[in-house]
């Protein structure tokens, strides 16, 4: 078959990939951007594309077979451009590094290592034990409430009560009290679950049910001393409604990893959204990283390439099949 690894992103799974495929097969590296007829008729000639986007910037596909997209996302492409017979599929495997993320950055609040590191580096015992200036508080003091029970949220609930917090889930469809959820509410009763707890995580997908969903009424209805982590997608989160909560101190602070602005091919290194989040000293920025490890770009390796091969043998069933 025909291959093609389409833009930077798709490329970054390449290496090693060869190996993963179980036939011989044609694999070609093309640029975000089409520009020479060689690739132009590259692309439109795959018979699997590897990328993030198809849109109507990118020339017509005439006999693809496998749209596979190599994260979670989907919302790059617009399906109604796909040939009728094309199966779209995405990837996963990128729970335990996002896992890890949201648990680094509660537990830095409560373990001020760093910061003692620096004291005792000059003398400074704060933090000595026996000492009521190093008093520091615990993780476990706090309840988190989870937007969205899929592949994080699942994940998390888990480590969040391993951990001692009390967990409650907001989801789709209810999800029963468990050992590690104490309350369980749906998606439409938002507003109940983020009036009960301390801490709040956004793990949901764009599409045009969530875009937006969580809006000014969300941050009203949170605690005053709240903090709010989006690991989901930025526009999961209406943008003025988060500014406007953190710059007014409505919640305590956010960890923000997915935004509104992300670099492209006329400008590399932007700041990540409309309004001016790095001027607030209550918000945690990072660059959509949570995911990013060696171990989730093997993982969704080994889907792509169990999928492939089910695809080049004939077989069905293909892993994480998105419906068009």
């Amino acid at each position: 078959m025909n291959i093609v690894f389409h833009g930077k992103n798709a490329q970054t799974f390449f290496d090693g990939f060869e190996n993963l495929l179980e036939e011989n097969h044609s694999i070609k590296l093309l640029p975000d951007t089409l520009e020479s007829d060689e690739d132009i008729a590259c692309y439109t000639s795959a018979d699997v594309i590897v990328g993030v986007k198809h849109d109507l910037s990118l020339p017509s596909l005439k006999t693809i077979r496998l749209f596979h997209v190599p994260g979670a996302g989907y919302d790059g492409l617009d399906f109604s451009l796909l040939p009728s017979k094309t199966v779209v599929c995405n990837c996963f495997g990128h729970e335990q590094a996002i896992i890890e993320y949201v648990m680094s950055a509660l537990l830095l609040r409560h373990v001020p290592i760093t910061d003692a590191d620096e004291r005792l580096r000059k003398g400074d015992w704060k933090y000595w034990a026996g000492g009521a200036s190093g008093l520091r508080t615990e993780l476990s003091s706090e309840s988190i409430g989870i937007i969205g029970y899929g592949h994080i949220g699942k994940e998390l609930a888990k480590r969040a009560h391993a951990f001692g917090m009390e967990v409650s889930i907001a989801n789709r469809s209810r999800i029963e009290a468990s050992s590690h959820i104490k309350k369980s509410y749906a998606l439409d009763d938002l507003s109940s679950m983020l009036k009960d707890v301390d801490i709040v995580v956004n793990t949901l997908p764009l599409s045009k049910d969530t875009e937006g969903l969580i809006g000014h009424k969300a941050f009203e209805d949170m605690r005053s001393s709240a903090v709010f982590i989006n690991v989901g997608r930025g526009r999961v989160v209406d943008e003025e409604a988060l500014f406007d909560a953190l710059k007014e101190s409505r919640i305590a602070s956010a960890i923000i990893d997915t935004w509104y602005v992300y670099p492209t091919a006329s400008e590399a290194n932007p700041l990540p959204a409309s309004l001016p989040f790095h001027e607030l000293n209550n918000v945690m920025m990072t660059p959509h990283m949570s995911g990013w490890t060696y171990g989730t770009v093997k993982r969704r390796q080994l889907t792509m390439a169990r999928n492939i091969n089910k695809l080049s043998k004939g077989e069905g069933d293909l892993e994480n099949t998105v419906s068009t």
